[in-house]
């Protein structure tokens, strides 16, 4: 028993160990961040332990740890932004301190004590209740929190410290100095640019989308005797939602990063002002197309399926719309990530095509859609089996059985049976009491004759609502490279065409004119 306790404790530090370079290996700036701040705070430290800083500054070098550990952050825009405001924060707490200083500094000690506990309120208050200003809120929320606390930290102070002016400067410089540190371990030292991440995870969320929508398409139309292998197929249904699962869980880093970004300096070369609040909108729509598949998928966990041998007759349709769905959705993800425009005829004729071969299909099997003769009669069958095993119900039977016809013969027949024979006392007590045999309640749902179509019909409406969708992300992908000055598409262009039909990758140069696709959709 030792034994095994033995190992199971010295297998913890090596699963320690894995994680941990796991962790490192998925972002490598996260070590090399790690690095820094180690660094910052070595160099930080020098101002305490060597003799003549420590002399120069005193005990207020602790300000200086302080600040680097507070402010430096994995980006240059956290960074520059958490830097800037306690620097600011510090320099107007300290200028306001030694303002009400010299106003309380001629007076008796009764009133001094009653004019600093009376600034100590009013500027508390006052700063608390600009907290909640959005603008504020937004981006000064931690200057305002640092005022607040330098502040009161040299005003209450002073009451009992004769020299405040030596005290606000070394806290001043302290804090200049541990600002200065991070600024230049941001900056100047390997930098993680806030932009460039909000830039990279908006050509990743097309990407994904991409991948998401190609697998969950192929998933649907896999052959039934592929499924045997159950953990293979819950692996690749899960893997179908981290593509869209990103794009609706990034509301929070997208606005986070967008705001970092904007404090960043080294987007200035190429405009006035970057439009990073345009990547923060693409995302909002992209969002609203991620919701598309999402429902996409709830298809494959639906309790109700289409039988294989439905889904067969749409899967060259359907498969080819999801490949040029993808397909454009990867044009921009690299429009974007080259910063150039995309193509004017990103929606090219293949996804009108595409539509056009869904519609056919799907018009080419009314039956399925609009139900048989055939189905009908069968389920007539089944009804009257499972109603004749009762006693005393056959009336009840019939009526019920009447009710299933779709067309006006049946809805009259129905009616003058009604009118002709009362029904039975035990049927009415069933209706009155409101109750429903569950054997009756299932037949009645699965004598629909477009039951089994349904749940198909679902999954095409998702299809040409996602391709209508795909409109507007284009619209909004083409806003943010005009106000971006995104480089313009070179004259002669070869974007790769994949042409689904002969399964052959040509070269377009000459686009042909773009088909709406609210047309094709319709």
């Amino acid at each position: 028993m030792l034994t095994s306790l033995a190992k199971t404790v010295g297998r913890i530090p090596a699963s320690w160990g894995r994680h941990a370079w796991s962790i490192g290996s998925e972002d490598p700036r996260r070590a090399v961040h790690a690095l820094k701040a180690g660094t910052a705070l070595t160099l930080v430290s020098l101002l305490y332990i060597l003799e003549p800083f420590f002399q120069g500054i005193g005990k207020n070098a602790m300000w200086a740890v302080m600040t680097v550990v507070v402010v430096l952050e994995f980006t240059a825009g956290a960074t520059i932004c958490k830097g800037l405001n306690r620097g600011l924060g510090t320099v107007l707490a300290g200028c306001l301190a030694l303002l009400i200083e010299l106003v309380a500094a001629g007076t008796g000690k009764v009133l001094r004590a009653f004019i600093v506990g009376a600034s100590v309120f009013i500027v508390g208050f006052a700063a608390t209740y600009t907290r909640f200003f959005p603008a504020i809120k937004k981006s000064y929320d931690y200057g305002v929190l640092i005022f607040l606390l330098t502040f009161n930290l040299i005003t209450v102070s002073s009451y009992r410290q004769q020299d405040v002016v030596s005290l606000t400067r070394d806290r001043l410089s302290t804090i200049a100095i541990g600002c200065a540190i991070c600024l230049f371990m941001s900056l100047l030292v390997l930098p993680n640019w806030s932009g460039e991440d909000l830039h990279s995870s908006t050509v990743g969320k097309f990407q994904g989308l991409a991948t998401s929508i190609e697998a969950c398409v192929n998933e649907y139309f896999r052959d039934q005797d592929e499924g045997d292998d159950v953990l293979g197929k819950q692996e690749a249904r899960a893997s179908i939602q981290i593509g869209y699962r990103a794009v609706l869980d990034s509301k929070s880093s997208d606005e986070t990063l967008a705001h970092y970004a904007s404090w960043e300096p080294r987007h200035s070369m190429h405009c006035y002002s970057y439009p990073w609040q345009k990547y923060v909108k693409l995302g909002s729509v992209l969002r609203h197309f991620a919701y598309t598949v999402a429902a996409l998928h709830g298809c494959l966990e639906s309790e109700v399926q289409t039988p294989p041998s439905v889904r067969s007759l749409f899967r060259g349709p359907c498969t080819r719309v999801a490949r040029e769905v993808a397909k454009v959705l990867q044009e921009l993800a690299a429009s974007i990530k080259h910063h150039r425009r995309c193509a004017p005829d990103v929606l090219s004729d293949h996804l009108h095509e595409a539509l056009q071969d869904l519609n056919s299909a799907i018009r080419s099997q009314p039956r399925l859609f609009l139900g048989s003769k055939h189905a009908c009669a069968a389920n007539k069958r089944v009804l009257l089996m499972e109603l004749n095993s009762g006693s005393g119900k056959l009336s009840a039977s019939r009526a019920a059985l009447r009710s299933f016809k779709t067309d006006a013969t049946a809805l009259s027949e129905t009616r003058n049976a009604r009118s002709d024979q009362p029904p039975p006392p035990s049927d009415r007590s069933e209706r009155s009491g409101g109750l429903l045999r569950p054997t009756l309640s299932k037949i009645a749902i699965t004598s629909l004759e477009f039951s089994e179509a349904l749940p198909f019909a679902a999954f095409a409406s998702l299809l040409v609502e996602m391709v209508v969708r795909l409109e507007l992300v284009i619209e909004e992908v083409k806003n943010l490279e005009r106000v971006a000055n995104f480089r313009e598409l070179a004259t002669g262009h070869n974007h790769l065409i994949v042409d689904l039909g002969s399964k052959e990758k040509t070269r377009n140069s000459n686009a042909a004119a773009l088909h709406p696709v609210s047309a094709a959709a319709e």
